[in-house]
């Protein structure tokens, strides 16, 4: 049995399997709760159904994304550990980075089944744990504090927006970092530029990149603002055909 066969093994997916279900479960709960809390406050059943399900329906599309995250780290992680990951606290963009960056610091050439092995297996979800899980700990140490200041501050019409800032400055630079470590693969020779790496990842971001900015001048229209909840899903699915269309040619 080799280590793909084993992280998909049925040991594999009763402990993921589990610990999703315990998840599910405490959604239903909350969710349950809610509904009769609703009621007992006295708002209108009808709407409360419709919303029920216009959220149900309008989470399909965007699970797709996370979907294809699992179908993707599955050919190195297998997949019970992806899918644990992206069901419960992971996101798509910031397993498969960390997953990639842990997978070089023990030696890969890059993240994938044929080069995984169980103690690099061990390393990787150690990593993917370790570093997500500060959000939670300090929302339990600080969250109460934090979200009194920003009642104070909603009250004398202003807005706390640190959080937001720092956030969109991080994720630029992430993007930034991987992106310029492709475009280094252009070198500078005579006066000439000639490219020596691979054109897919640039290809794919200009293509997810575009997409998303037409996702999000649509969804700032009052008729077109459902299509920001797809905005994530399409652009990685029309990325991903952009690899594969350039991959053909």
């Amino acid at each position: 049995m080799n280590i793909l066969e084993k992280l998909s093994s049925a040991p594999m997916y009763l402990i993921c399997g589990g610990i999703v279900a315990f998840v599910a479960l405490l959604c239903v709960v909350f969710m349950v709760r809610a509904y009769r809390a609703g009621k007992a406050i006295g708002m209108d059943t009808a709407k409360m159904k419709r919303v029920i399900v216009s959220s149900a329906t309008f989470s399909v599309l965007p699970s797709v994304g996370i979907l294809l995250g699992v179908i993707a780290l599955s050919g190195s992680l297998g997949i019970p550990w992806p899918w644990l990951r992206l069901s419960v606290i992971g996101a798509l963009h910031y397993e498969t980075q960390v997953a990639q960056a842990a997978a070089e610091q023990v030696g890969m050439e890059k993240l994938s089944g044929e080069q995984m092995t169980a103690s690099g297996f061990a390393t990787i979800a150690l990593l993917m744990s370790v570093c997500i899980m500060w959000g939670m700990i300090l929302s339990i140490l600080f969250n109460r504090k934090y979200t009194s200041r920003l009642s104070k501050s909603e009250k004398k019409g202003g807005a706390l927006g640190f959080g937001d800032t720092a956030m969109t400055a991080m994720f630029i630079g992430l993007v930034s970092a991987y992106i310029g470590s492709y475009i280094g693969s252009f070198v500078s020779s005579e006066g000439l530029f000639t490219f020596s790496g691979d054109w897919t990842p640039l290809v794919v971001v200009a293509v997810s990149g575009l997409t998303m900015a037409l996702f999000v001048w649509l969804g700032k229209k009052p008729k077109f603002a459902f299509v920001e909840s797809f905005s994530i899903a399409v652009s990685m699915l029309l990325g991903m055909a952009a690899a594969v269309l350039v991959n053909l040619v």
